[in-house]
């Protein structure tokens, strides 16, 4: 009896969204850790006869992991060689301090780092580096009043005898004259204390928010945009490599642009005003900004000169990106379609990666022929023998810096995805969805974006995604619309958590300085999530639209789900 309740093929439908309805509240509640909440379909795919165990399995290692898998060697390098570091310091001295292009460069910087790298260590990096330059700049303007004000003060003293003062007026003593120094002093503190604070949150707030938008502009950025390739290629299986890097690359990156200089400028409007005088400071360097631009390259400084280890990372980095892009960049036959791809997709983005970031372990992190001490030892008469130099990457650095519950909550997606068409979920919620063809293509656009931006303040980017696109998806085919219509802008909507501390690990981290509270990310927050949700629209319906031909259903989306022969 309890073998026909678990096999009734009637009831798949049902089980499968039971398992997808389990694992929606164990990621939300996190009552398990989220990658422990990813391998339930491991257990109860099988158990429920919706999937083989080696079927649900595969699904664990894909090609989009390895992408994943790839793209973190590479960052984990950048990191351990600290050639992320030597780059925003050359790029913030390049330039300056003043305010407005102090936050506009510590913005750039992170965007352009967390592209590359993980968001969480992009902020971690850079919000002590802003602290640092805010502090020694305040502490070098209370210096400077001091040093005035002490001026002041013998001026009073050796004046105060030819005072002429009019008839009536009590004459000012030396003690009266301290006194009104000392409260304009105190003044000037509270009001420095304020500028700064709120040069501070604004600042912390900038860093974070930034991490979280440069990582949508690359497809290894942020673990969403991987999770939507690989539902892609689950679900669509002929979609022709549609999202691959190059194509992500030239429609997000354009969108992180436009959002990075509107958010700037909500920032700069919320904790520094439109004074451009003194943000910009179109004038001589006063004696603060020195130092402060001094501190910046003091760090500098320490890194010392660029290492061979730095230089081949930064090689091994740049080659990666020109192959992700001439792999095939659309316009053109790319190398990959010439000289692999002739009858298929053989050669993708993560065989690049793979690629690539297995020279890090074969590259040496010092040429052969320069040797140190440490690299010595005795041989057996007295000669000294050097070692073999440690190569740019070692097993050991990988396997405590590589995130390995994100692999297995890439892998519980696609288990997800892979579950939901076989059981028939995903066919039945597509007639159940078929409704909606009457509302307009982009009033379901914008609806969706919305609910994926309020859903992921609360949940992590990585679970939003993962339950939200196979389901769109689903709808998209039963309304005959573009499925990338939907599932492109609500993919970048999950990496759009401004409002809560508890949303990103970058907002955890700035919050965590005890500069913000909760009702100062709120604020700053809502207006920016409303700024991506409007800006990513706009991005699917011009240059999205140009790009993937997102007005017409495609050929690869005319496919019935569900449907087992």
């Amino acid at each position: 009896m309890v073998y026909k309740m678990f096999h009734n093929n009637k009831a798949m439908e049902a089980k499968c969204g039971f398992v997808i309805i389990l694992m929606a509240v164990y990621w939300c509640t996190e009552c398990i850790p989220l990658a422990v909440t990813a391998l339930l379909p491991v257990i109860l795919f099988p158990m429920m006869g919706i999937m083989q165990s080696g079927k649900v399995c595969v699904q664990y290692l894909t090609d989009s992991n390895m992408l994943f898998i790839g793209g973190l060697l590479v960052a984990i390098a950048v990191e351990h060689w600290n050639l992320h570091k030597r780059i925003a310091l050359r790029v913030l001295l390049v330039v300056g301090v003043r305010p407005a292009l102090l936050m506009s460069g510590f913005m750039g910087v992170t965007a352009f780092l967390s592209m590359w790298i993980s968001n969480t260590a992009t902020t971690a990096m850079m919000l002590p580096i802003a602290q640092a330059v805010l502090a020694q700049l305040s502490a070098t303007e209370a210096s400077h009043d001091e040093r005035e004000f002490q001026g002041q003060g013998k001026e009073n003293q050796a004046f105060e005898l030819e005072i002429k003062l009019p008839k009536g007026e009590p004459f000012t003593t030396k003690l009266d004259l301290e006194r009104d120094l000392d409260t304009t002093l105190e003044r000037r503190r509270k009001e420095r204390e304020m500028k700064y604070n709120l040069l501070t949150k604004g600042m912390s707030l900038s860093v974070c928010y930034s991490a979280s938008i440069g990582g949508t502009a690359t497809l290894t950025g942020t673990t969403p945009n991987l999770i939507l390739k690989g539902q892609m290629d689950k679900l669509f299986p002929d979609n022709g490599d549609v999202i691959n890097f190059a194509s992500w690359f030239g429609f997000a990156f354009p969108n992180m642009i436009l959002m990075l200089i509107l958010s700037w400028l909500w920032l700069q409007f919320m904790y520094m005003g439109f004074n451009m005088k003194k943000s910009f400071g179109c004038g001589k360097k006063n004696e603060g900004d020195e130092e402060a631009y001094a501190v910046m390259k003091e760090e500098y400084k320490k890194l010392g000169s660029v290492s061979f280890a730095e230089g081949a990372v930064l090689t091994v980095f740049v080659l990666l990106v020109v192959m992700w892009f001439t792999r095939e960049p659309g316009f053109m036959p790319g190398w990959a379609t010439i000289l692999f791809n002739i009858d298929g997709q053989f050669v993708t983005d993560g065989t690049v990666a793979i690629f690539m970031s297995m020279l890090f372990f074969v590259i040496p992190s010092r040429p052969f022929w320069y040797t140190e001490e440490e690299d010595a030892e005795e041989g057996n008469e007295g000669t000294k023998k050097h070692k073999a130099p440690p190569a740019l990457l070692e097993w050991s650095v990988v396997h405590e810096r590589m995130p390995w519950n994100i692999i297995l909550l890439l892998g519980g997606g696609f288990a997800l995805a892979s579950g939901s068409e076989e059981s028939g979920l995903s066919l039945w919620l597509g007639e159940s969805l078929a409704p909606l063809k009457s509302i307009p293509p982009f009033a379901i656009s914008l609806l969706l974006s919305l609910l994926v931006g309020t859903f992921t303040e609360c949940s992590s980017n990585t679970a939003t995604t993962t339950l939200f696109l196979p389901i769109l998806a689903s709808m998209a085919t039963a309304i005959s619309l573009n499925p990338l219509y939907v599932m492109l802008p609500c993919t970048i909507c999950a990496s759009l958590a401004f409002m809560l501390p508890v949303a990103t690990p970058p907002n955890a981290i700035a919050f965590s300085y005890g500069n913000l509270k909760v009702m100062d990310m709120v604020k700053a927050g809502f207006v920016l999530n409303m700024i991506g949700i409007l800006t990513i629209n706009m991005a699917v319906n011009t240059w999205g639209d140009a790009m993937f031909h997102l007005s017409t259903f495609p050929d690869w989306a005319n496919v019935t789900h569900g449907i087992k022969p």
